[in-house]
């Protein structure tokens, strides 16, 4: 294990192989801050890698074994093959090298109490409620979300060290590096089957997970989710449940949407009335991650008045049923939905506002997901009035031939006549600006880069035009 000390720092010059990504580059401002040395190499520049420039990364656009200079320690991200000639120079030089979680989890024990938000789904969501209610109730947290959260000006903000909030991400077994105090498991699905062998694979580890929870921490777990009730008794840390029943610690109850789709519901807390809740996004699923937040936020002394009043003015995430605009009465949203089950609570949230028809222009993330979960995709598109399937968005991994965005067409047909395959951003514009109706709401979806389609309709004046 590599010693590190945010203080002291015995390690001074710190190489970060993909320092673009997301979670990578708020480490790395977190380091920055705190007066170390940070350079870091990603295939393209972005606004994060400029935003670190301006802070005083030194950033190198291409991997080349000449951008490691007099590094103490190099960090990578999961994506980082062995092949890579930085990963291959430093240990050739024998400089010592960590993966992206190791480096969190050393930076978790330098706080007081740290917060890890886990979960298959409504991690991003969940952390930046949390972190806004601390933010807004003096508590100064240090945040690390997997997302643009605008209220902090990005996807980082460095505070205090008594409070440390970040997602914790199952995929290869990350947060088991971690080292938290207060755990959040929302719920428990079938994903990244191109790591885990099979859903009791993914079960067992995020029982290691909770398992790191020390005695006087405790666990916030959705009680409502099958799979994260099997945990439950193999755990000797305090548990605190939350859901839609009174068998639950916090319990909704009440629950209203206005016309916009955003949820009103009662708090009960051990079957006592905590506070009545309102949001300012949309969807059923935000109750669960609402709940989640209040559990957290509640049993860390916040005033109940001051949740319910920071959580109505959370106003959500860059790509989280993110409103791009309208045009033409034609309403445009974005969504990171790339699975199944997110798939489904979007077009649920989407469904209760006002509209004509509702598209669904979905771009499936990854050959293995797409895969693994075909039939469990098909029957997610009940809600949506026409479907458009693109191309799948290969992300880490290579199109072995297996598997091709036309099949989750074909399986999309046995429940839905109304789907289409296009295969370029500019088929589907074209497609949506001849024959989408004033009201109609057009909602892409997807981990990748569909969130160009409605920019692309919304640089045109008129959509028909």
């Amino acid at each position: 294990m590599i010693h590190f000390d945010l203080d002291k720092h015995d390690i001074n010059h710190i190489h970060f192989i993909g320092i673009g990504g997301i979670s990578m580059s708020a480490i790395a401002e977190v380091l920055l801050t705190f007066g170390y040395n940070v350079s870091g190499s990603d295939m393209k520049s972005s606004k994060i890698t400029e935003k670190l420039l301006k802070k005083g990364a030194k950033i190198f656009i291409g991997h080349h074994e000449d951008n490691l200079h007099s590094c103490d320690l190099v960090v990578y991200t999961a994506a980082v093959k062995e092949d890579n000639p930085e990963l291959q120079k430093a240990n050739k030089l024998n400089i010592p090298v960590i993966s992206r979680a190791e480096m969190l989890g050393l930076l978790m024990k330098k706080f007081k109490s740290s917060i890890a938000v886990s979960g298959t789904h409504g991690k991003t969501t969940t952390t930046s409620m949390i972190s806004l209610i601390l933010e807004y109730s003096d508590f100064n947290p240090t945040i690390l979300v997997g997302g643009e959260l605008d209220q902090i000006g990005g996807n980082v903000k460095v505070g205090s060290r008594d409070y440390f909030v970040t997602e914790a991400c199952e995929y290869v077994g990350s947060f088991l590096k971690f080292f938290p105090h207060i755990g959040i498991i929302l719920n428990i699905d079938a994903d990244h089957l191109d790591y885990f062998k099979d859903l009791d694979h993914i079960i067992d580890t995020f029982t290691k997970f909770a398992s790191l929870i020390p005695k006087n921490g405790f666990l916030i777990a959705c009680k409502d989710d099958k799979n994260v009730q099997k945990i439950l008794p193999k755990l000797n840390c305090h548990i605190l449940t939350y859901g839609l029943n009174n068998s639950c610690n916090y319990w909704a109850d009440n629950i209203q949407f206005n016309d916009r789709g955003h949820p009103n519901f009662n708090v009960f807390f051990n079957n006592k009335f905590l506070g009545k809740f309102e949001l300012s996004i949309p969807g059923k699923h935000n109750i669960y991650n609402a709940l989640a937040s209040i559990a957290c936020c509640h049993n860390l002394n916040v005033p109940v008045e001051k949740i319910i009043k920071n959580l109505k003015a959370f106003k959500g995430t860059h790509r989280r049923f993110d409103v791009l605009g309208k045009i033409d009465d034609i309403t445009i949203i974005d969504d990171y939905a790339h699975h199944p089950t997110e798939i489904k609570a979007t077009l649920d949230a989407a469904s209760k506002l006002p509209h004509n028809r509702l598209w669904c222009i979905f771009q499936p993330h990854t050959y293995t997901r797409t895969k693994a979960l075909l039939n469990d995709f098909a029957s997610s598109f009940d809600l949506a009035d026409k479907i458009i399937i693109t191309d799948i968005y290969a992300a880490r991994e290579k199109d072995t031939g297996q598997i091709h965005s036309k099949d989750l067409v074909k399986a999309i047909q046995a429940y839905h006549k109304d789907v289409s395959y296009m295969d370029t951003f500019e088929k589907i514009t074209a497609y949506i600006r001849k024959y989408a109706q004033p009201n109609d709401l057009v909602l892409t979806m997807g981990a990748g880069d569909i969130y160009k389609v409605g920019k692309m309709l919304l640089e045109k004046d008129k959509i028909k035009g």
